[in-house]
């Protein structure tokens, strides 16, 4: 087999064949099971346990949303108003999954600390290998859910807050791409009926970390922006900012604590 094999089920059969190869290691045999796990629609990084994000190089597995570079405007708008890298900020993740926000981040700020909460602990076995490699002294990771009565007790306050929750209304993940829907932990994609759900119990509680002078940023579904800035306007937040992914689409809102 070659990448010509993979011409019905890729846009970039070259490169996927290219990264099948290099994960087979001369294992012709292994080569063509993980050709035909990409015929059937199963990620790249589904298959070789691996995904880029940012400047890293993140272990994945199927209880982990693949970090995908429209969460990357995240890592860009944080950048963008916390200028000082050297500052000691403390940042936490919510919804960690892989981890790959929040190690992105302490990558870039190297005084930093951060805290990883998923409500998996499957997921966390993952961002557990990735904190060790990239941050073991700067990472905490906390299995816990957003949805449980005072999760945020003994966290303390942030000055910066990421999450990228699942947005997706139930009823359109049929509708998603095979290597979404099928791959992907479904827990991580369905935001209820409207997508909103996760939005709305979040601004319940989420000012309960954020420090007086902080911010947080969501990662949102393409024209939700008005949505979710009326959910949170009710909870005494107001936007800070907003911010466009690469291709074009309004992808995070900014948020602070009203008349700060």
């Amino acid at each position: 087999m070659d990448s010509s094999d993979l011409k019905d089920c890729t846009e970039t059969p070259d490169l996927d064949f290219k990264w099948l190869k290099q994960a087979a290691n001369g294992d012709a045999a292994l080569l063509d099971k993980y050709i035909v796990r990409r015929q059937k629609g199963e990620p790249v990084a589904k298959i070789i346990g691996q995904k880029g994000f940012w400047k890293l190089d993140l272990k994945v597995s199927k209880d982990t949303l693949d970090p995908r570079p429209d969460s990357e405007t995240i890592i860009e708008a944080v950048l963008k108003n916390f200028p000082d890298k050297n500052a000691p900020i403390r940042i936490l993740d919510l919804g960690t999954g892989s981890g790959c926000l929040l190690l992105a981040l302490l990558d870039e700020y190297k005084s930093a600390t951060g805290i990883g909460m998923d409500a998996s602990a499957a997921a966390l076995r993952i961002a557990e290998q990735n904190v060790k490699r990239y941050a073991p002294k700067r990472a905490k990771l906390i299995c816990r859910s957003w949805n449980e009565d005072s999760w945020w007790n003994d966290l303390g306050g942030f000055d910066v807050v990421v999450c990228n929750p699942p947005y997706i209304p139930t009823d359109e993940i049929e509708n998603l791409d095979i290597d979404v829907k099928n791959y992907d932990p479904l827990d991580a994609l369905d935001g209820g009926s409207d997508g909103l759900e996760e939005y709305r119990t979040l601004s319940n509680s989420i000012g309960q970390v954020l420090k007086q002078h902080g911010l947080i940023f969501f990662e949102i579904g393409q024209g939700q922006e008005k949505d979710v800035t009326v959910i949170m306007k009710k909870k005494k937040f107001t936007l800070f900012d907003s911010y466009y992914d690469l291709g074009h689409i309004l992808r995070v809102l900014a948020f602070k604590i009203e008349n700060v």
